[in-house]
């Protein structure tokens, strides 16, 4: 793998998201990724759910093997341009040989640094790494001691940014409902991220409207269907949109504002393979249905014209191997829209 160089900047250097109604130079760059693979992987497949609480034992996560040649080859064969893989779910299993906790791979049965494998194979294939990673964490016993869990994340960003891993353009975060925003400092994230990584564009779920009950959870008057040019950022800052399954509509506007400053944010669509909206695989996975190639590909149209882009989410099995009939189904798409290699 490519040796990455972190960029180097003064101890006190503060990076902020800069105020503009135009795309900047790493925006732009993300935009014309367009097409990429959401990975799903961890020790919620060896147990048949999609959320944990973080008390699964270590010792279910068993994979029989990590094929992360073929997760990220097919993704490439499909015309995607990057993979997004699971480093922390909810629950707080980390894929990544991380000395931070000891709910991980390195202490599995199959200690296999996940994260690390899928950087490979993506600069074997030429395309880019994004990581996924759960603010909210049902495991870690510092949770509830803001302080004590930012200072903890921020090492775990550390591991998985620092260069190790190689270049990372895209951090997807999740879970911020579980606290107010401003408990999740994420300007203090969005600065750690930046030093290290300048080009990572850094997405947190939920992204627009305001909370209005006590899990956070924005109005639909929020879904990415219902956006309008100016609404406020509620996870700020960020550098585009988050909100899972949603579309948005054609004429979708990218200009929102935080305390009285407008900022340009693209959308990010990000959806199941299967139509239930399953993130995970499990035992009944394949009974679930294929989501339906031509309207796929209407909405990916629908995204690229609007300057926004697609992922979607393809979960290896307890073998470690993607679905055929998913990866068969993705194929077809890319076809329809003649961007397969």
């Amino acid at each position: 793998m490519k040796l990455f160089s972190k960029p180097k900047y003064p101890k006190n250097y503060p990076i902020k998201q800069v105020p503009s109604t135009e795309p900047n130079e790493y925006q732009l760059e993300q935009i014309n990724r367009k097409f990429g693979m959401f990975i799903h992987f961890g020790i919620n497949t060896f147990n048949n759910v999609e959320w944990s609480n973080g008390k699964l034992p270590i010792k279910s996560y068993c994979p029989t093997d990590i094929d992360a040649d073929g997760w990220v080859k097919a993704a490439y064969e499909a015309g995607m341009n990057y993979v997004i893989i699971i480093a922390k779910h909810h629950d707080g299993f980390c894929l990544w040989n991380t000395y931070t906790t000891t709910y991980g791979v390195r202490n599995s049965p199959n200690k296999t640094d996940v994260i690390s494998e899928v950087a490979k194979a993506c600069d074997k294939y030429g395309i880019k790494l994004g990581i996924y990673y759960s603010l909210w964490d049902r495991h870690e016993h510092c949770y509830k001691n803001d302080e004590a869990y930012i200072n903890y994340m921020e090492k775990q960003l550390v591991e998985l940014l620092d260069g190790r891993y190689g270049e990372v353009v895209e951090l997807w975060l999740d879970g911020g409902w579980d606290k107010p925003c401003r408990k999740w400092q994420l300007d203090r994230i969005y600065n750690t991220v930046k030093k290290l990584q300048p080009k990572c564009q850094i997405g947190v779920n939920l992204t627009i409207g305001k909370f209005t009950d006590k899990k956070g959870v924005p109005q639909k008057r929020y879904q990415p269907k219902n956006y309008q040019y100016g609404d406020p950022i509620a996870m700020f800052p960020s550098d585009f949109r988050l909100w899972d399954p949603h579309m948005c509509r054609e004429d979708d506007p990218k200009i929102y504002t935080f305390n009285g400053e407008k900022y340009y944010l693209p959308f990010e669509q990000t959806i199941c393979s299967r139509k239930e909206g399953v993130w995970f695989n499990s035992d009944e996975y394949e009974n679930k249905t294929l989501q339906d190639a031509d309207e796929t590909a209407k909405n990916y149209r629908i995204l690229e014209k609007a300057h926004n882009l697609m992922v979607i989410n393809l979960p290896p099995d307890k073998n470690g191997k993607l679905s055929k009939n998913d990866v068969d189904n993705l194929m077809l798409i890319a076809e329809k829209l003649g961007i397969r290699r």
